[in-house]
């Protein structure tokens, strides 16, 4: 007499690790377009150049303000008038302090945030628009910023 026994392997908990890292994978890759808003048609440029891979490290702290063609910042989709505007700018700062004092760094003697602005500004935008934004980041103690362009090539 012939004991043969087949071994099949039970693939169901192979195919539910695979897809749980499938849909993880799908989730972060949408967080980080959520930033940029397609409504603001950026300025083109012939200088502008992409970020330098190699001066930026990956955990630096930004912040993506989108600014439309009538000055209005958009976050979150949502369009904020100018007051409104300095409020976010000002909660933003006191959430970025908060996460500092969690993770145990101090804050310079001039108060800066580490925190760098990405500035997306329609290319019909007024300029004095762009200045009171600049001018609330500032005063709430961001210092870094990053002006978006397309590149004219």
């Amino acid at each position: 007499m012939s004991s043969e026994m087949s071994a099949e392997p039970n693939l169901t908990p192979l195919l539910d690790v695979v897809f749980q890292l499938i849909t993880f994978f799908m989730l972060v890759i949408n967080f980080g377009d959520q930033n940029y808003d397609q409504r603001v048609r950026l300025p083109i440029a012939g200088s502008a150049q992409p970020l330098d891979a190699n001066s930026q490290t990956i955990n630096e702290d930004r912040l993506v303000l989108n600014v439309d063609r009538q000055g209005h910042l958009i976050m979150t989709g949502v369009v904020l008038t100018q007051q409104k505007a300095v409020e976010e700018i000002k909660h933003q700062a006191k959430l970025v302090k908060l996460n500092l004092e969690s993770a145990g760094i101090k804050l310079n003697a001039t108060k800066d945030l580490p925190t760098t602005i990405i500035l997306r500004a329609d290319r019909d935008t007024d300029f004095s628009s762009l200045y009171r934004l600049i001018t609330a980041c500032q005063a709430n103690g961001f210092r870094k910023f990053a002006l978006k362009a397309m590149n004219a090539g």
